[in-house]
């Protein structure tokens, strides 16, 4: 990225075009600031201002840029000043694709991310089994079966079987999440409440994974969660509606406290019920929504008459945004639950399975398009993704008279080659998360083989280079919610190993920083008020210890968030990280 200073001649214009000045030096000066920013490098992302130095913020909008001294004319007895020391101020970041409410629920359940092997599993859910009353259940998130240093004993289907579980915990549903969130291991007390038998059959959608004698072995893949999932919710129903609504605004508190910790101003949360919505307008209503939020329904079946009630377009002083809904056409590649042309390299019997019918997808897609809706599909494997362009291409030939939709696919992970130019050609948005692709690389050539791996696994660059819009996120709570991370594995793609995963698939740093910002506020309608540092817009940023656009590479994991700004407000300061120079 080429670096320029702008003048403070041609910032200031564009300063006194957003605000109506005549007389900047004047005027402005005598309307001081809530806050200035200075003596850092301020990254606008704005091609018509590029690079300044201080930043003034009136309210919660933008005022100004130009020089420190130029600044230092705003400031009065009021304002609050953070000098910068020459560190770099970047728009916020936009979670471009996450759940909220999930993020803050697995952070009061057992934390399986970081075991190495089933044993390490089994041992955790022993030891809270010791601490709760017989039938309260269990809950653990994110493991996987390919980061174990070691397979289970038994083992089918490179799974092990609930009997461990079972034993340490028999009056004890446990529920355990696969990291993906598209499979759940559960134990024998839990297939019971849910009443699942050898004879249960597979939902559609779903799949009952069972050993050669045909006894469930414990993992449920896809819908057929949704037995556990409900039995579940039995015995949630034997509480207060008030402690469940307490506990739901619990964990919506704790999953944005994180969110703003790692620089997040506005969270795109991908498939939420009509109550949760609900929770989010009074949390709005209360001044307590901490982060922007970008939502998409999660209808749970048809009909739809109702959701049109639901949309709303900058609620709550420009903090809750619903307009958008969420459809699923497949699983995940790590739970072999993502749909493909050809079967699995590791599971020849299978291609993996569509989660709903391409009938209902399109009653869905059609009534979005009737009542204002953008569409945004779940699509991991190349046949999913197939069948979803199919799908909004039929949906757009039929509403012709539509323009500017910016439909979504949520992942387009793995595409055929011929399927590429097909979303610039749309129109359609591609949802990524360039985390996953460091994350999964280790094992995806095992799932697909390493033609169609290098074909159009995480193919950033080759859509990118098509002109399709390629937003960014990280699917919290799936990965860690760091966008910093998830920027280093855009521009290095860089395994655990030390080795790339195919390299020529990576964006620049300001493509992947324009992803996470720009992009990201496209893909919501909302690039007239955020994803740029421009005078007039919302004051919406993130004061970094490194630039990130600048350092060098093995220093970008290295970068901390100082400051997170929203609506002009300091809401996250990393004090440690400030008294220690940032680092």
């Amino acid at each position: 990225m080429e670096k320029k200073w702008t003048s403070a001649v041609s910032v200031l214009v564009i300063t006194a075009m957003f605000l109506g000045l005549s007389g900047v030096d004047g005027k402005a000066a005598a309307e001081r600031a809530d806050l200035v920013i200075k003596n850092g490098k301020i990254v606008t992302l704005d091609p018509a201002i590029n690079l300044t130095e201080a930043l003034a913020v009136k309210g919660n909008r933008i005022k100004a840029l130009g020089t420190t001294q130029e600044m230092e004319a705003l400031i009065g007895p009021s304002t609050k000043v953070i000098d910068l020391k020459g560190r770099p101020v970047i728009p916020g970041f936009i979670e471009g694709h996450g759940h909220l409410p999930a993020l803050g629920r697995v952070q009061m359940m057992l934390d399986l991310t970081m075991a190495r092997n089933w044993d390490d599993i089994v041992a955790m859910v022993a030891e809270a089994a010791q601490r709760v009353e017989p039938g309260a259940w269990i809950q653990g998130w994110g493991w996987h079966q390919e980061k174990w240093d070691k397979p289970p004993r038994p083992v089918i289907d490179g799974l092990p079987t609930h009997h461990d579980l079972s034993g340490i915990s028999p009056h004890n549903p446990v529920r355990l999440t696969h990291a993906s969130g598209h499979a759940s291991f559960v134990n024998g007390k839990a297939l019971e409440l849910a009443g699942i038998g050898p004879d249960t059959p597979d939902p559609p959608g779903g799949e009952i994974v069972r050993d050669p004698n045909g006894q469930p072995i414990g993992m449920l893949r896809e819908s057929a969660q949704d037995f556990v999932r409900d039995a579940f919710e039995r015995h949630q129903a034997q509480r207060s509606a008030e402690d469940i609504r307490a506990e739901q605004t619990k964990q919506v508190q704790l999953a944005m406290k994180k969110a703003v910790s790692h620089g997040i101003t506005t969270f795109h949360d991908c498939g939420v019920s009509l109550d949760t919505i609900d929770l989010y307008k009074k949390l709005a209503d209360q001044g307590l929504l901490q982060v922007r939020l970008y939502v998409m329904i999660k209808p749970d079946k048809p009909p739809f008459e109702n959701l049109p009630a639901y949309r709303l377009v900058d609620y709550g002083n420009g903090f809750l945004t619903v307009r958008s809904i969420k459809l699923f056409m497949d699983g995940a590649l790590g739970a072999h639950g993502a749909w493909l042309l050809e079967p699995y390299t590791d599971k020849p019997e299978s291609t993996g399975l569509p989660t709903a019918s391409i009938d209902g997808m399109t009653r869905a897609a059609a009534f979005g398009i009737e009542h204002g809706f953008q569409i945004n599909t779940h699509a991991i494997g190349d046949r999913a993704n197939r069948e979803v362009l199919d799908l909004y291409e039929k949906v757009f030939r039929a509403h012709p008279g539509q323009r500017g939709l910016r439909w979504r696919i949520e992942h387009a992970q793995h595409l055929h080659p011929d399927d590429i130019p097909r979303f610039a050609a749309l129109g359609v948005i591609a949802s990524m998360q360039t985390v996953h692709a460091t994350s999964d690389g280790p094992w995806v050539i095992k799932r697909i083989g390493e033609q169609r791996a290098r074909e159009g696994a995480y193919a950033w660059r080759k859509l990118w280079d098509s002109k399709a819009v390629v937003s960014n996120g990280t699917d919290a709570p799936v990965e860690d919610i760091d966008p910093i991370a998830n920027f280093h594995a855009a521009v290095t793609r860089r395994l655990p190993d030390g080795s790339s995963f195919f390299p020529e698939q990576r964006l620049t740093r300001e493509e992947a920083l324009k992803s996470y910002t720009v992009n990201n506020a496209y893909a919501a309608f909302e690039e007239h008020i955020k994803g740029t540092l421009t005078p007039g817009k919302l004051a919406d940023m993130v004061v970094l210890s490194e630039d990130i656009l600048t350092v060098p590479e093995d220093r970008i994991a290295g970068a901390r968030v100082l400051y997170t700004i929203i609506d002009g407000k300091i809401v996250y300061e990393n004090d440690a990280a400030i008294r220690h120079g940032g680092s």
